[in-house]
């Protein structure tokens, strides 16, 4: 059989760390796995004509916010042109209400919901048997067969230090295109405008697999490095820990990027960054707004004088880069209170 990963990322200099995933840890079905990388921006006919070309078995897509609408226009015509053709969805977009999904959309066979490597490598394992008795004894899966939708109980988060090294060694498969990292699933917080919030708890990749595979990072010299943790020092200990190890083996060159909360960092942790190379590392920090009904309403608790004072020691340390982002439309914030949030941040200035 012929496996088809396919994302449509938002830009083309993105990656999927969620098909490199799924690939790398499909273990001796790999050799059937061909991966797809398109864009949002491309037309539906180029990215159909390239998949029709490919003729796979079966075709798994990975869902966000950002093309769950363009995969939902694209699978009714490719299961026209390719009816034997098995459609599967995976991702945050399509975990949650997968029941309904597929009743909305029939092109599609089946989901994967949460963690997706595990519940792909299941699959697979149940279509090489060819007993249709074995799908439903695989869990977090939604599938219909005939008329019915079944879903199988939710599966246990799995054990990350099993996750392999998503990328080829002499990262090939990634050229030109930012490469993402996670070393931590899971977030801390509960902000209700995003699906993290529905996790408990974090789990962290352990740090004797993480920087080995930092080193392979550091080794090639690869440009850039974004780490996708939720909020990558809700643990001070795993924070420092890759921190101090990217510093001791900087390469002069790689730029490391993480999505922090800055009223968590420290003074000793102040201290140590300003010691780092200009340019090793990159932060990412959410305000969203500065208003205190609306942090209130989104369940965030987030002090932004506590903030402020934080960037402005970052900045102080002329040596990290600082992307400072808010969120338009949340409650109770319109256009004045939007404008102030603006303000309050661009004051602080940020980098980006």
């Amino acid at each position: 059989m012929k496996i088809l990963l396919a994302a449509c990322n938002a830009k083309y200099i993105h990656s999927n760390l969620a098909v490199y995933n799924l690939r790398a840890y499909a273990g001796e079905y790999r050799e059937h796995i061909i991966l797809k990388e398109y864009t949002i921006n491309q037309q539906k006919d180029e990215i159909l004509r390239d998949i029709y070309l490919e003729k796979p078995d079966i075709i798994c897509f990975s869902c966000y916010i950002w093309n769950v609408e363009m995969l939902r226009q694209l699978c009714p015509i490719l299961k026209k042109i390719m009816p034997d053709c098995v459609i599967g969805f995976g991702g945050p977009e399509v975990s949650y209400e997968s029941e309904t999904f597929l009743r909305e959309n029939p092109a599609v066979d089946f989901v994967m919901r949460g963690e997706g490597e595990l519940v792909f490598t299941k699959y697979l394992e149940h279509l090489d048997t060819g007993n249709p008795a074995t799908l439903g004894e695989i869990e977090s899966l939604t599938y219909r067969q005939g008329e019915e939708i079944f879903s199988t109980p939710q599966m246990h988060p799995m054990d990350l230090a099993l996750l392999p090294f998503p990328y080829e060694e002499d990262f090939s498969d990634v050229q030109n295109q930012i490469i993402y990292y996670e070393s931590s699933r899971g977030c801390p917080y509960h902000c209700g405008y995003c699906l993290s919030s529905v996790e408990n708890g974090v789990r962290f990749v352990p740090l004797d697999k993480v920087l080995p595979d930092l080193q392979k990072f550091l080794d090639k010299n690869v440009p850039q490095v974004k780490f996708i943790d939720r909020t990558f020092n809700c643990k001070k200990s795993h924070a420092m820990a890759i921190w101090k190890y990217l510093h001791e083996h900087d390469n002069g060159v790689t730029n490391f990027h993480f999505e922090i909360t800055a009223d968590l960092i420290d003074q000793e942790t102040i201290d140590f960054l300003k010691i780092v190379r200009k340019g090793l590392f990159q932060f990412e920090i959410g305000v969203q707004s500065t208003n205190p009904q609306t942090i209130r309403a989104i369940n965030r608790n987030v002090d932004f004088a506590a903030l402020s004072e934080i960037v402005q020691q970052i900045k102080d340390g002329g040596n990290i880069h600082q992307h400072l982002d808010l969120i338009a439309g949340l409650p109770y914030e319109g256009y004045e209170s939007f404008k102030k949030s603006f303000c309050d941040v661009y004051a602080l200035a940020p980098e980006q």
